[in-house]
């Protein structure tokens, strides 16, 4: 194989581990100039490989899916096979390759066809699992893409997110990793909305969307991700959770929506008001969501939740340059 020839491929790999290049950084990797970058974006074009350039100082270039599938130059029934195949491994069904699997599929998916994708959807649509004791929660291959290219590209996300308690909330963060633990999946990152790091398990993951906005990745306190889920789990673990009750004075339907809890967690106790009943691991955590609905409402127990609220509002005031 001549340089240029393994240059080329060693270009197309590269293409492929992030969403876009710069010409500065592909020279630096493959140890040449930007104008030979350059030269060797134009000979991937002529062998009909979709490398899209965009305009600026320093310019950018991405690989983009075409009706090739570079660089493995599969047919299109090994391409099929191959997706699902990585698909099931990246759902935990492969032991010990599903983290390398998630990795790959991103690649792939990146450039499959459009007419691939739809024989891969509907097999996949066709396709039931028997489960068994051994099989752990369902992670949906979709939304293990996007977090992991979200992951890869530095990319803030939304998304709705069900704690234990099946409470929904609606999160934006800035993606560090994902980590495999045995057939379950945890996404990494940085909670923006509460500045501060969070472990979410995949499986509660709904429709998470791309933002189109860049971060600086942030170091883990922990430095490995790996070990930050671990200390997250074990301080789970440990974490006591308590029953927390509210008398709203609101509709139960109204709570349902702006609370966002399970139904069987209100009880009418009337036309205008209801009972809340919810677990949470977080006292003030739960004091803030409560005291952000604007409703009226009492504590009913525990007091340390009132002792909570009471500190809340003290520290409110005190920021708004009031004194009690």
């Amino acid at each position: 194989m001549t340089e240029t020839a393994a240059r080329l491929l060693r270009l197309l790999s590269l293409l492929q581990t992030r969403r876009e290049w710069t010409g500065p950084d592909l020279a630096e990797r493959l140890g040449v100039t930007v104008r030979t970058v350059r030269r060797d974006i134009e000979r991937l074009r002529e062998l009909e490989y979709p490398v899209h350039a965009s305009l600026g100082s320093i310019g950018g270039y991405r690989l983009e899916a075409g009706t090739a599938l570079p660089p493995l130059l599969l047919d299109d029934d090994e391409a099929v096979a191959i997706t699902l195949g990585l698909r099931n491994a990246a759902l935990g069904a492969v032991e010990g390759i599903d983290e390398s699997s998630a990795r790959a599929l991103v690649k792939l998916q990146q450039v499959l066809p459009a007419r691939l994708r739809r024989r891969v959807e509907a097999v996949q649509y066709a396709t039931v699992s028997l489960g068994g004791p051994a099989a752990g929660p369902f992670v949906d291959p979709e939304i293990l893409v996007v977090l992991a290219a979200a992951c890869r590209d530095s990319e803030r996300i939304r998304f709705r997110y069900h704690d234990k308690g099946d409470t929904e909330t609606r999160r934006l963060a800035e993606p560090h990793n994902l980590v495999s633990a045995g057939r379950r999946w945890y996404l990494v990152a940085w909670d923006l909305d509460r500045a501060d790091w969070r472990t979410f398990r995949v499986d509660r993951v709904e429709s998470p969307q791309r933002t189109g906005i860049r971060s600086t990745p942030r170091e883990l306190p922990t430095g490995d991700a790996a070990a930050f889920v671990t200390q997250s789990l074990a301080a789970a673990a440990s974490r006591p959770v308590r029953r927390v009750v509210f008398r709203v004075h609101a509709p139960a339907s109204e709570v349902i929506e702006s609370f966002r809890v399970r139904p069987e967690e209100i009880e009418p106790v009337d036309d205008t008001s209801c009972l809340v009943r919810t677990s949470a691991d977080s006292l003030e955590w739960t004091a803030v969501r409560i005291a952000h609905l604007g409703l009226e409402f009492e504590v009913v127990e525990p007091q340390e939740m009132a002792d909570m609220l009471g500190d809340l509002g003290r520290r409110l005031l005190r920021a708004a340059g009031q004194r009690q």
